[in-house]
């Protein structure tokens, strides 16, 4: 079998396509890129990338948002929430934005991803500059507090187990490239981000 492999992987060969993502990105007006969102469940992760959308799309800027439950509904349904399985969860889903970066696009991206190996993994799958960690940040007790799909409650009553942020770890971006407060509102958060994304060249100011 192993042999086998090799021999299919021999004859695996990478097409060059004719039009490039620099012809993509002319066309759209900004260049791809993705926006890494991270963040422990309830930090609001989901809710600002999705703001952030809505205020991208009214711009005319080409955008996707990749959600975490939504890509478990079909692309990674036959996974758990083992370490080894949250690993392919993350390194499907930055295949995936790695594509949508090369249609042109600005790809959000909303994970729990809760370690830093394997958002450095999705990193460098991207030139650089490509991939910018966002790290919502908010405090345990306020994302338990807000409970927004009853998660906590089934995982301290030991309903749902390898839950990050009470069984299983979370580690924390160490220079997240953007660092939102995830207690300020939403309305503030979005003009931070645009901001950012002006200040970094990726859409016109």
């Amino acid at each position: 079998m192993a042999n086998k492999m090799a021999i299919q992987d021999e004859n695996i060969v990478w097409h060059p396509h004719a039009v490039t993502r620099a012809d993509r990105e002319a066309q759209h007006g900004h260049q791809g890129a993705v926006l890494w969102f991270t963040g422990l469940s309830g930090s609001g992760k989901s809710t600002v990338a999705g703001a952030l959308e809505q205020a991208l799309f009214s711009l005319g800027i080409s955008t996707y948002l990749l959600d975490g439950d939504n890509v478990r509904h079909g692309l990674c349904r036959d996974l758990g929430f083992s370490d080894d399985h949250r690993r392919e969860n993350i390194r499907r889903v930055g295949e995936v934005a790695k594509l949508m970066v090369d249609a042109g696009q600005l790809v959000l991206t909303a994970f729990i991803s809760p370690h830093r190996a394997e958002r450095d993994m999705v990193r460098q799958l991207l030139d650089e500059g490509q991939f910018i960690e966002v790290f919502v940040d908010t405090p345990l007790a306020v994302c338990e507090a807000r409970d927004p799909k009853g998660l906590y409650k089934k995982a301290r009553a030991g309903e749902l187990k390898n839950f990050t942020g009470i069984d299983s770890v979370y580690e924390s971006p160490e220079a997240a490239d953007i660092h939102l407060d995830g207690e300020q509102l939403v309305t503030h958060l979005v003009p931070q981000l645009l901001a950012e994304l002006r200040r970094r060249g990726i859409i016109n100011p």
